[in-house]
């Protein structure tokens, strides 16, 4: 059998996490492993397959509660043929809501067999507070000694059913997409707010080629003319922290997030 490691990871963590299971399970098993990684936009022209003698370990972050809607596309076009998956979500310490049985019913729409799954919190995208530097160690021990489960059930034979009703979230997660809210509790938009650039920039553009939409033009990083999903690879990964949000709205969200579900989460595993 063959184990892969496959995720959308654009500040690192998922890929840590992802990784680290398939570490675990590829090494309980003594198989092959790969590692496929979808974060860029040229990394989703192709079609993801993989066949019944394959282990799939799916990960992906946490937006708003669920899978991020801007990739579904490209996960639904996904072909398991009967592979073992496992789908992974890392959420930034306050839920993943209905995320995991989101990620597991696509991988079951596309012909996976879900053997286990894992919901791990880990540094949210635009906060250095929530979840501080996880995954942590004890995390990514843990991750490893869920593969190495999983491991063991593939080789007792005792894993070839689906686990994804045992998994949290509404069937067919009716759940409304997360929304921030003001002190007043008034629904704030923040789908069109875009980071600035400070004038610290030195034109490295490294922005523009980890920018997982492409959004960021390709001549002038100051300039985002795309769609931006909030996953602040450009800001986390500046080297002159020269990106940054100054809208008031958005920054009252990460205010209240920070104050709110400050206290650190369990990770949350199931098979």
């Amino acid at each position: 059998m063959r184990v892969f490691s496959v995720y959308f990871s654009p500040t690192g963590n998922t890929k840590t996490i992802v990784l680290a299971v398939g570490k675990g399970l590829s090494e309980k098993m003594s198989c092959s492993f790969y590692e496929k990684n979808f974060t860029l936009l040229k990394d989703r022209e192709e079609v993801f397959s993989f066949d019944k003698d394959d282990i799939v370990i799916l990960g992906t972050p946490v937006i708003a509660g669920r899978v991020p809607n801007l990739l579904l596309p490209f996960l639904q076009s996904m072909r398991f043929n009967k592979s073992l998956v496992v789908p992974v979500v890392t959420f930034g310490n306050r839920s993943y809501d209905d995320a995991l049985r989101e990620l597991a019913d696509i991988c079951e729409d596309g012909g996976g067999i879900v053997i286990g799954a894992g919901a791990f919190p880990a540094e949210h995208s635009f906060s250095t507070i929530l979840a501080s530097d996880r995954p942590d160690d004890n995390d990514i021990s843990c991750a490893i000694e869920f593969g190495k489960k999983l491991g063991n059930m593939v080789e007792k034979n005792d894993c070839f059913h689906s686990v994804s009703d045992s998994i949290k979230g509404r069937d067919r997660y009716t759940r409304e997409y997360y929304k921030p809210v003001d002190s007043r509790g008034n629904h704030i938009d923040i789908r069109k707010v875009k980071p600035k650039t400070k004038d610290s920039c030195d034109y490295c553009m490294w922005c523009v080629e980890h920018c997982p939409l492409e959004s960021i033009d390709k001549k002038d990083p100051k300039l985002i003319a795309g769609i931006c999903m909030k996953c602040c690879s450009c800001i986390k990964g500046c080297h002159r922290n020269a990106k940054f949000f100054d809208d008031e709205g958005f920054l009252h969200h990460k205010r209240d997030l920070e104050e709110k579900f400050i206290s650190r989460k369990d990770i949350e595993l199931f098979y």
